[in-house]
């Protein structure tokens, strides 16, 4: 078994723990592996474990590693997750290379995934990201801005509006993250309470990452990203001396 086989292993033991101490259907909390840095042997090697859903942050890096890894013939077909923030020269490569996007927090941005999603594709999956603690600079449309905003991306025509996403600070102690943890989730359940047309499909909480997925799902998620838990520590490119 491969190291990233056993770190996967590992995080679905904490997931069924968590559900159980929840109590809440294993079956109800979905993994993203959150591959972004890493290449496309990594994603072969988490894939051929049985992992099928995969988080991406920086749009480039994973066209050209969806291309690498489709192109590989053990590889069985994957599930692509747009996590990182997106410009709008960035959306047509968004639209036409990934399966879903978890950071909409603008209309403009849905207007144009909708606009350049190929018509042979299915609709995009789309999550609404929440700012629930974070100042103007930080990502993610206000919690009182959501239902509104969620209104506008559910009528466009080539995207799915598919529920909520957020990325909340870490706190200081384990009662204010759950806390945090649950504002996003009553922001999901407003939306998905509120009879907006175009709702069908509203079912995802995507919520929690490895050092919190434990609370996240006692929050109700139903989609935790798991990144260095399966992968280990990232590397970044060192930053350029002035």
């Amino acid at each position: 078994m491969t190291t990233i086989a056993e770190n996967l292993q590992r995080i679905h033991s904490r997931m069924a723990r968590a559900c159980d101490e929840a109590q809440r259907p294993h079956a109800s909390v979905g993994l993203l592996a959150v591959s972004k840095t890493f290449g496309a042997d990594a994603v072969r090697e988490a894939a051929l474990a049985g992992q099928r859903a995969f988080g991406e942050n920086y749009i480039q890096e994973a066209v050209d590693k969806i291309a690498q890894v489709r192109a590989m013939a053990d590889v069985p077909p994957l599930t692509w997750h747009c996590i990182g923030p997106i410009q709008s020269n960035k959306t047509r490569l968004v639209a036409e290379h990934f399966d879903w996007v978890h950071t909409v927090d603008r209309l403009k941005i849905a207007q144009r995934l909708s606009d350049q999603r190929p018509a042979g594709l299915p609709p995009l999956q789309i999550c609404l990201q929440v700012n629930v603690d974070g100042g103007e600079t930080k990502s993610g449309c206000s919690p009182e801005e959501a239902l509104a905003l969620a209104q506008a991306i559910a009528a466009l025509p080539q995207l799915q509006l598919r529920g909520v996403m957020s990325i909340p600070d870490p706190q200081p102690t384990p009662e204010a993250m759950l806390a945090v943890h649950q504002r996003v989730a009553a922001v999901f359940a407003q939306i998905r309470g509120s009879g907006l047309p175009g709702l069908e499909a509203f079912d995802t909480l995507s919520l929690g990452m490895t050092d919190d997925l434990e609370l996240a799902v006692q929050a109700g998620s139903t989609l935790v990203r798991v990144g260095s838990g399966i992968f280990g520590r990232r590397s970044y490119p060192a930053a350029p001396v002035a």
